[in-house]
């Protein structure tokens, strides 16, 4: 598909993930991320079983589908071993192995079903998220499991140069109505960390500050610390052109979670374009804010700065914010 065409097919996706909520476009705080390791470790291993024994055969039933199971019986149990999901396990009798096998098979199962109704498709996916094309990469950040929309970062950041990703990834950040447009626009902050990755030339970066700076200015939560890392790449990644000016301007931001992440990317700032260490001390210390909290941030983060500080003070949480 052509990079032009990814906006207008992402804007669909995005439009039928809200109608299924029936027009509810707030964002669900998704969860932190689990790191999904697969296979697990063959238990048939620490009995010394060999694969010789798995003389028997047998299936479980999970989702509509039979899975075949090798099956040795040795003085240890009843092992098992299913080898369309790599995995194993065991039991005292032959249902008891079964029963164990297609409960510990469940984590694997429900992933490759995620993953498959995250693309809109039946039945669960059994490929390699590397091989995916381009678009159905785009549609996996916004996967509820954190650790399938991650596998799906990393693998655009391998193919940086190969597409011309950004309009579509700039898409993603002015998305405000896919319920994990949170997780999603986290990983497209983090790609956006390695930017000149994604451009042969810089004339897409005022765009992309833009774009972050859009969506730190009415931000009312930051789940996943969305809005936080916004600040970071500003600050840390994109400080010298146009970045480090958003940040000023953000200070006065209509959101106080959009303040909050430019007085830390202020920091950052000064640490990456020296020459503005001043600029950014004199902003953080004027800075009269009207949620105190964020007054004394920016005076702490203040007096960091002008001290050197290598370690900035921790970024504050509101009495009444879910974190």
């Amino acid at each position: 598909m052509p990079e032009t065409g990814w906006t207008v097919a992402l804007q669909e996706y995005v439009d039928r993930a809200v109608g299924r909520r029936g027009g509810d476009k707030s964002a669900i705080k998704p969860g932190h991320r689990q790191r999904f390791h697969w296979p697990p470790h063959p238990i048939s291993y620490d009995f010394h079983v060999h694969p010789s024994d798995f003389s028997g055969l047998t299936h479980f039933e999970a989702y509509g589908e039979s899975f075949p199971v090798k099956v040795a019986r040795t003085p240890h149990g009843v092992f098992g071993r299913c080898e369309d999901l790599w995995h194993e396990d065991r039991g005292e009798t032959d249902a008891e192995m079964l029963a164990n096998l297609r409960a510990s098979s469940e984590p694997l199962l429900a992933r490759q079903r995620l993953i498959n109704e995250t693309l809109e498709q039946p039945g669960r996916f059994t490929g390699s998220i590397g091989e995916l094309d381009a678009l159905s990469k785009l549609k996996l950040l916004y996967c509820s499991n954190r650790d399938v929309a991650h596998e799906a970062r990393v693998q655009i950041e391998k193919r940086a140069s190969d597409f011309s990703w950004v309009p579509a990834l700039l898409f993603i950040l002015a998305d405000n109505s896919h319920p994990y447009r949170r997780s999603a626009q986290w990983c497209v902050l983090d790609l956006f960390e390695s930017f000149p990755a994604f451009v042969a030339a810089t004339e897409l970066e005022h765009q992309a500050v833009i774009a972050i700076r859009h969506l730190m200015e009415n931000a009312p939560d930051d789940h996943a610390r969305t809005i936080y890392k916004a600040g970071v790449v500003l600050g840390g990644h994109l400080p010298y052109r146009y970045g480090g000016d958003a940040l000023f301007d953000l200070l006065n931001a209509p959101s106080r979670i959009g303040r909050r992440a430019a007085i830390h990317g202020l920091y950052h700032v000064a640490e990456w374009v020296p020459d503005r260490k001043d600029e950014v001390v004199t902003a953080l210390r004027a800075h009269q804010d009207e949620e105190p909290l964020l007054t004394w941030y920016a005076h702490a983060i203040a007096k960091d700065v002008e001290e050197g500080e290598v370690e900035h003070v921790v970024e504050p949480t509101f009495e009444d914010e879910e974190r």
